[in-house]
């Protein structure tokens, strides 16, 4: 199979340039400057004329929920997601049930997304307060790290003790995995939530949750994930940070993640859309927010991803203690962070270093990432368009339901490929498509 995707703006490496990208099989051959004309025979054209060509966007947070909650999201459904949002490639989390603690539950979730998958995918294991020894059984190859939940109560996946905690870090440096936290105080969110349950009776409306889940608990756990992580020599990823003040610890080997929601909304939005935007860590103040935005300009910020996390919409009813913490994110995330570029918040070229660039160099994924000669075609063409409202009959997500609903949106994923294959065409997708399991290098690894 032979694709040409000509006139588009390509957007790769820093750069924007109008030009043409050919595909041979499931690798891109050829990218040509506009005074360059691709020549010979093609099974395909696609016209990108007024598009950008991007590289397809690596989500390094999803939650897809199989095994074991399938009544909100599945691989397929969500992998689904994915593809009409521009992302072709994923990195999904241990907390299913089971949860993906043992290599025999990590080899079940492989063979799942073998079958179901439409994009390329991997998982992280979960660290738990004593399955450190597990860590040595794993091919670093397949698995870009170890997610450690610092402040969760998620089954016993809350790893709190200072020997396990240290075994974690420990293990992981001298294996070469990153760890990736979920930086939270449990102690302190306790201790606050019994505070607001004193006052406001056993569910406090969702307006209390960024005081519960606190700016302090997240500073506290972040703080010591940090000394946790220099004191080992592991790399440390800290997930979804949500305040200023966590942003002066990264640095010197200690990288971090924004996600969208924490950049989109603030803690005034609870009052439109309630407990659809509840999600732990808490979305806070506007400064939080525009401090979050000012780090992905400076380079403090690393990656930028969504926390995916589906739930029926009556698992969300109630307020800080009964609704369900999480909201589906894939689908839009491409799209609701170039409308960021558009209000200057950051450039095209800098969304793409966050969601494409950044999460192939950190994690060591090689030949994706990039729109370069030999790589893997894993492409994502947007648009500009009129503005539209995001309703819910366009919702992949099994959940049915989105938080952007009735928000306005500028962009649109008009074509994903993934593997050198079509999968999403002004709309039509192919439900044949199947994605590949992502392979890891050691360390870091090297792009343009």
């Amino acid at each position: 199979m032979r694709i040409l995707i000509e006139n588009g703006r390509i957007v790769n490496a820093g750069r924007t340039f109008e030009g043409s990208v050919v595909v041979e099989n499931d690798r891109i051959s050829e990218i040509f400057e506009h005074t360059t004309q691709p020549r010979g025979h093609f099974d395909r054209i696609v016209d990108a004329t007024g598009a950008f060509v991007l590289p397809g966007v690596i989500d390094t947070h999803v939650h897809f929920r199989e095994p074991g909650l399938t009544e909100k999201a599945d691989i397929e459904s969500e992998s689904r997601a994915a593809a009409y949002g521009g992302v072709t490639s994923y990195f999904e989390m241990p907390n299913t049930l089971p949860q993906t603690t043992t290599l025999e539950a990590l080899d079940g979730k492989l063979r799942l997304a073998k079958e179901k998958s439409h994009v390329n995918y991997a998982f992280f294991f979960g660290a738990t307060n004593d399955n450190s020894g597990e860590f040595r059984r794993l091919d670093r190859r397949r698995v870009p790290g170890i997610k450690l939940f610092m402040g969760s109560s998620t089954g016993n996946m809350l790893v709190d003790g200072e020997k396990s905690l240290e075994k974690v870090f420990e293990t992981a440096a001298g294996l070469g995995f990153p760890v990736v936290a979920h930086c939270e105080d449990s102690t302190l969110i306790e201790r606050n939530m019994a505070v607001f349950k004193s006052i406001y009776g056993d569910d406090p409306d969702v307006r209390f949750h960024p005081l519960i889940r606190s700016e302090e608990a997240c500073l506290k756990s972040s703080s010591l994930a940090v000394a946790l992580a220099r004191k080992s020599g592991a790399r440390l990823h800290i997930a979804h940070l949500s305040t200023a003040r966590e942003l002066d610890l990264l640095g010197d080997g200690v990288t971090g993640e924004a996600c969208v929601a924490h950049l989109l909304f603030t803690q005034d939005d609870f009052s439109s859309k309630g407990t659809r935007i509840k999600c732990n860590p808490a979305i806070k103040t506007a400064d939080d927010r525009a401090a979050l935005r000012r780090a992905l300009v400076d380079g403090r910020i690393s990656t930028v991803a969504t926390d995916h996390a589906p739930h029926l919409l009556s698992q969300k009813e109630g307020g800080c203690a009964r609704a369900a913490s999480g909201m589906p994110m894939v689908q839009f995330s491409l799209p609701a962070m170039l409308g960021l570029a558009d209000e200057g918040v950051l450039s095209v070229e800098r969304v793409v270093e966050l969601m494409c660039h950044n999460p192939a160099r950190l994690f060591g994924i090689g030949e994706r990432g990039f729109l370069e000669r030999g790589f893997k075609a894993d492409i994502a063409i947007v648009r500009r368009v009129e503005p539209y409202a995001v309703t819910r009959d366009i919702v992949q997500s099994k959940c049915g339901w989105s938080p952007l609903e009735g928000d306005m949106l500028r962009w649109r994923v008009e074509t994903t490929i993934c593997n050198g294959r079509i999968i999403l065409d002004s709309g039509e997708f192919d439900p044949t498509s199947k994605g590949e399991a992502l392979v890891f290098t050691s360390s870091k690894t090297q792009h343009p």
